[in-house]
């Protein structure tokens, strides 16, 4: 049985979760926070909120901003103090990218990066077989391992001809 103190810090939980649909990922703005899987933990400290959050990858450019924009929304919602702290371990996997994400990844025209594989063909060159977000055709090609940022890279749609970015899998 769940205490009264249980409860209302699970449900203060799943209201800081919700309000952290709000945050954005200011590389790709249909993507939440939450979507990305970089929301680790919510906890608190008495009153005080704590977001844990992992960045994409060390050196993200975009983990200040997020962070501000963390606490922003959370001011706005009545919690005037507020924590964000970043772990770095374990690192964050392309993985952890929601299902409702990766759909919105292809509604935005950028593949999703494949879920986790025991393939080794990457490691002799060979690319993986990515989807046309547009057509769905698997007949692509890499055109650059960099595309509009460091965690994407450019591929090329052989059936519809259409360009788009394909989300590296870490």
């Amino acid at each position: 049985m769940v205490s009264a103190a249980g409860a209302q810090t699970s449900g203060r939980t799943d209201e800081i979760h919700a309000l952290l649909e709000d945050v954005k990922d200011p590389e790709i703005p249909v993507l939440s926070i939450r979507n990305l899987g970089i929301i680790r933990d919510v906890s608190f400290d008495g009153d005080v909120p704590e977001v844990v959050i992992t960045p994409t990858y060390s050196g993200c450019p975009a983990m200040n901003l997020i962070e501000a924009q963390i606490l922003e929304v959370l001011k706005r919602a009545g919690y005037g103090e507020a924590r964000v702290r970043t772990v770095l371990s374990p690192p964050w996997t392309t993985d952890w990218i929601d299902e409702e994400g990766r759909d919105k990844l292809r509604a935005y025209g950028i593949a999703p990066p494949e879920t986790a594989s025991t393939s080794k063909l990457v490691l002799f060159g060979e690319a993986p077989e990515v989807k046309c977000p547009r057509c769905a055709s698997t007949d692509t090609e890499q055109v650059s391992e960099f595309g509009s940022t460091a965690c994407k890279a450019l591929y090329k749609c052989r059936s519809c001809l259409e360009p788009f970015d394909y989300f590296k899998c870490i």
